[in-house]
């Protein structure tokens, strides 16, 4: 979920909504005019709406992910698909729109003090949660305090860097006392999922995984993690009642299938793309509407860096060398996809190093994978595989079970590596089971799209040592000490200074093999109104869109 600033206008590329997002400037801190990062020439807001017929009610609107929704908790909001139902459930004190300007949700107004330590939050009154209890400012409290707990091994903890007292003078009244200024305060904590506090005091967080309770514009009624998630219609969400009555979400990990389902009206949305043909396709048929962005999220190959035959970078540079990912995109993405250069998109201009040429760039050259591993010790042996102290430079990347659409990708990175002497093996589980081992070492590698750094570009849980989402087991001190010096740097300019040198490391250390950046293609049939005219990001159209929308009963 990311958050800030400004777009360039929409470009007509059918007779649909089909659109794509160019660059944008972003936004520092969200707090003090003086975070604002300046305008691009020639940037607009997005205005206007898909369609023009009059919004009815009723109905169930028929969503598709590509992979298990593990859990319905905050701390489940990494994968997109799984943060689309929590935040149907949820809401946050702010959160981004889909333009990613952060706007108040749960929070009527709000107040930074000057030196950028005090948050005081006025909430909206008469707010329900699903079962009745109305929500306060016991609940933001509750809620922050258990997921900046370490004790609690959040994956979220990273996010309250920074926090020091909490404060509810009354229920209508949380004051965040900071011990030091975290400039990304407002696009992280800010933004957190709240919960009924009570109820997860009693039930505990892994049984809340399963029926939680929010003030969100939907409820559950439903959850089958490797099905289907089923919410509808909260009467009293403070915002007003839903205009569609259910969303049911299943998991479709095939994208032909997505596809097929679309076509047959069985589905109205793919979360996760279709393959890129068939989003082209579809996009030049007056039965839907398709919204191009580009992702914030980099596709790439974390690494257990930490696994003997990774933990050299000069291993890690060679197998980037030893990929041609140009061929990568154009091959088996379409050519709709630009070759990632860091772990900061191109979209997120002002603060990106990916399209610098001074930034150290590994082209596809053989010769040099081969030198680099020679050079580390690797000697090629009789049957194809490097060797070194009687090991094997051996590793396995862990797809996600039904992935057909980045197997390919793997299957074409195991080839490549074989020629330099690199033993890959392949394997799939559920995305669950990859993040888990990711996290405790007993996954190698593996391959899906995840963001290190967005519109606020703070990797604390990404890059840093300990951070929650640290899927590579990266340790650099002077990486964690650039992003604790970004957190406390209000000024755009000096912090873009750390973000640079933090993307030079990256580039330098190579702890993921960085691929590519997608274009995205959000696909919906005709009867999804509601929709916008434009966005600058795939996953915030559903984020902020899903109480607003109806579905044409014709």
């Amino acid at each position: 979920m990311t958050k800030k600033r400004n777009l360039r206008g929409p470009e007509q590329l059918s007779r649909r909504q089909f659109l794509q997002i160019g660059g944008v400037g972003l936004s520092a801190a969200a707090f003090m005019a003086a975070c604002a990062v300046p305008a691009e020439p020639g940037a607009a807001p997005a205005t206007g709406d898909s369609t023009a017929s009059e919004p009815t009610s009723g109905g169930t609107l028929h969503l598709m992910g590509h992979q298990e929704v593990a859990g319905l908790s905050p701390d489940d909001t990494g994968p997109s698909v799984q943060a689309t139902m929590i935040l149907a459930i949820h809401n946050s004190l702010l959160m981004a729109d889909k333009d990613l300007v952060t706007q108040p949700q749960l929070a009527e107004s709000y107040e930074v003090a000057e030196d950028g330590l005090t948050y005081t939050f006025t909430l909206h009154q008469g707010v329900k949660f699903h079962d009745g209890k109305e929500f306060t400012a016991a609940d933001v409290k509750y809620t922050y305090d258990y997921y900046r707990d370490p004790e609690n091994a959040s994956t979220l903890v990273n996010n309250f860097l920074g926090i020091g007292a909490i404060e509810t003078p009354d229920d209508y009244t949380v004051v965040i006392n900071m011990e030091q200024v975290n400039a990304a305060s407002l696009t992280t904590w800010g933004e957190t999922p709240i919960v009924q506090s009570e109820y997860h005091a009693e039930v505990g967080e892994e049984a809340y995984r399963n029926a939680p309770i929010g003030t969100g514009a939907f409820k559950l009624v439903e959850f089958n993690p490797a099905e289907v998630v089923l919410v509808e219609a909260f009467d009293d969400h403070f915002r007003g009642r839903p205009k569609i009555d259910m969303i049911r979400q299943e998991v479709v990990p095939e994208p032909s299938v997505r596809t097929i389902a679309l076509e047959t009206g069985d589905a109205d949305s793919a979360l996760w793309p279709l393959l890129v043909e068939d989003s082209l396709r579809l996009a030049e048929d007056p039965n839907f509407t398709v919204i191009k962005t580009s992702t914030a999220g980099v596709k790439h190959i974390p690494l257990n860096n930490k696994l003997p035959q990774l933990s050299d970078k000069r291993v890690r540079q060679a197998m980037m060398h030893a990929l041609d990912r140009q061929r990568i995109i154009d091959d088996l993405w379409n050519g709709a996809a630009t070759v990632a250069n860091s772990n900061l998109g191109p979209k997120f201009a002002f603060y990106s190093l990916d399209q610098d040429p001074s930034l150290k760039r590994y082209d596809y050259d053989v010769d040099k994978a081969n030198a680099l591993l020679e050079e580390a010790g690797w000697v090629m042996g009789d049957d194809g595989v490097r060797e070194k102290d009687g090991a094997k430079l051996t590793f396995t990347c862990t797809t996600i079970t039904g992935d057909s659409a980045r197997r390919p990708i793997a299957e074409f990175a195991q080839q490549a590596f074989k020629e330099v002497g690199i033993d890959m093996q392949l394997a799939e589980s559920p995305i669950s089971a990859i993040l888990e081992g990711l996290t405790n070492g007993t996954v190698d590698a593996s391959l899906f799209n995840w963001t290190y750094g967005s519109v606020d570009p703070d990797p604390s849980s990404t890059l840093r040592s300990d951070g929650g989402q640290n899927w590579n087991s990266f340790e650099n001190a002077r990486v964690d000490e650039l992003i604790d010096l970004g957190l406390v740097t209000v000024d755009p300019e000096k912090r873009r200074e750390y973000y640079y040198e933090i993307q030079q490391i990256v580039v330098e250390e190579v702890p993921m093999l960085y691929l590519q950046w997608d274009d995205w293609y959000n696909v919906f049939t005709a009867r999804v109104k509601g929709l916008p005219e434009s966005a600058n990001d795939a996953f915030a159209i559903y984020f902020n869109g899903l109480h607003e929308w109806w579905l044409d009963p014709a």
